[in-house]
C-alpha cells in the first residue's frame, strides 16, 4: 500500500481545528486530534482484526500525522489549510502543507528536504524513554493505535522530555538578549555554583560524541550554508558548538553538542516556530512508537502493570474518625 495515499483528513476535521484558539499549544492540538481519528475509523477499536486491517490503519497514522502537525500550524497563525499533494514525497508534502499558501507557487529546496528526512529518521526510535514506554504501556491494554500514540504524544509534550530542542533556541535567545556574549556564559556553565547549563550539550546515554549529532551537524551546516540566513541565534550557536568541541572542559566531560542541539538550530533556520518542534519530534518519533506498539498486541503480552515500592513511613498510630482534628 501506498503511504501517500492516505494523506488526506476528513472534511469534517476541519471543524475541530476550528474550534481550537490560535494561542492553542500545537502539542495539545496533535494530542486530541490523533485520538479523534479513532471515531472516523471504528474499525480500529477491534484488537481481533486481521493483520491487513491493523496494517492499514499503521499507514493511516503514518500518512496523517504531517497533515495534521502542518494544519495545526496553520489554525495557529490563522491561514487557510494546504492540502496534501500526492505527487510529493513525506518531508517534501509537510513543509508545501506548513508554508505554502494558495494565492503562490512555494518552491521547496531540496537540501532543505533531505535535511528534515534525515532529522526524521535520526529520530524515529531511542530506546525506552518516557514516551515510547507511554505507548507501550497504553497498548497493553489493547488499547488502539490512535489512542495509544495520543498518549505518546502527550507523554512526549513534557518538558523534560521532548523540549530539549526548543531549550536550546531559547538558551541561545538568553545569550543574545544578554549581548550576545558567548564567553561569559561558558564562564557560567563551568561555575559549579551557577546554576546555569549549556542546552543540547551531553547524553545520558552516549558518553562520547551522540553518533546522531554527527550527520545532523552536517545536514545543519548544509542548510545553513545553502540558505545564506543571517540570524544572531545561529551564529551564537556556531559559536557555542567552537567551544565545546575545542574547550578541554567541555572534552575532558564528553560535552559534546548532542542530537537537540542540531536540531534546534535546523528548525529554526527553517523557519518552524519553536513551539512547534517537539511537533516535529513526534514525526519523527512515530514509527518508533509504532513499532514498539505492534509488538504488544501481536506478541499475546500481558496487560503493563508497573510494581511501586512504598518509600513511606513504616508504623503510623491509627487515629479514630472522630478524633481526628
Amino acid at each position: 500500500m501506498n503511504i501517500t495515499k492516505h494523506t488526506l483528513v476528513h472534511e469534517d476535521m476541519k471543524q475541530f481545528f476550528e474550534a481550537y484558539p490560535a494561542q492553542a499549544h500545537p502539542m495539545g492540538v496533535l494530542s486530541s486530534m490523533v485520538c479523534s481519528l479513532s471515531t472516523f475509523y471504528p474499525e480500529s477499536l477491534d484488537p481481533n482484526r486481521s493483520p491487513e486491517k491493523k496494517n492499514l490503519t499503521i499507514l493511516r497514522l503514518i500518512a496523517k500525522l504531517p497533515t495534521l502537525a502542518a494544519w495545526a500550524y496553520k489554525n495557529s497563525m490563522r491561514h487557510p489549510f494546504m492540502y496534501p499533494k500526492n505527487e510529493y514525497d513525506y518531508c517534501k508534502n509537510f513543509l508545501h502543507m506548513m508554508f505554502a499558501m494558495p494565492t503562490e507557487q512555494y518552491d521547496i529546496d531540496p537540501i532543505v528536504v533531505s535535511a528534515l528526512n534525515k532529522l526524521l529518521i535520526l529520530h524515529a526510535d531511542h530506546e525506552q524513554n518516557c514516551s515510547t514506554s507511554t505507548v507501550r504501556i497504553v497498548g497493553s491494554s489493547q488499547a488502539n493505535l490512535y489512542a495509544s500514540i495520543s498518549a505518546g504524544i502527550s507523554a512526549l509534550w513534557g518538558p523534560l522530555h521532548g523540549g530539549a530542542n526548543q531549550a536550546v533556541i531559547e538558551m541561545l535567545e538568553k545569550i543574545h538578549n544578554d549581548g550576545g556574549d558567548v564567553d561569559k556564559w561558558v564562564l557560567k556553565a563551568k561555575d559549579k555554583d551557577d546554576s546555569f547549563r549549556l542546552m543540547g550539550f551531553g547524553h545520558r546515554v552516549y558518553k562520547n560524541f551522540d553518533p546522531r549529532a554527527t550527520i545532523i551537524k552536517k545536514a545543519a551546516d548544509d542548510v545553513l550554508e545553502k540558505l545564506n540566513i543571517n540570524d544572531p541565534l545561529l551564529a551564537i550557536a556556531k559559536k557555542l558548538e567552537k567551544v565545546a568541541l575545542e574547550d578541554e572542559y567541555f572534552k575532558a566531560r564528553n560535552l559534546y553538542p548532542n542530537v537537540d542541539f542540531y536540531s534546534g538550530i535546523i528548525y529554526k533556520a527553517l523557519g518552524i516556530p519553536t513551539d512547534m518542534f517537539t511537533v516535529m519530534f513526534a514525526i519523527g518519533r512515530l514509527p518508533g512508537w509504532i513499532a514498539q506498539w505492534k509488538e504488544m498486541v501481536e506478541a499475546n503480552e500481558p496487560i503493563g502493570r508497573p510494581r511501586q515500592i512504598y518509600t513511606g513511613a513504616v508504623t503510623r498510630d491509627y487515629v479514630p474518625i472522630e478524633n481526628r482534628k
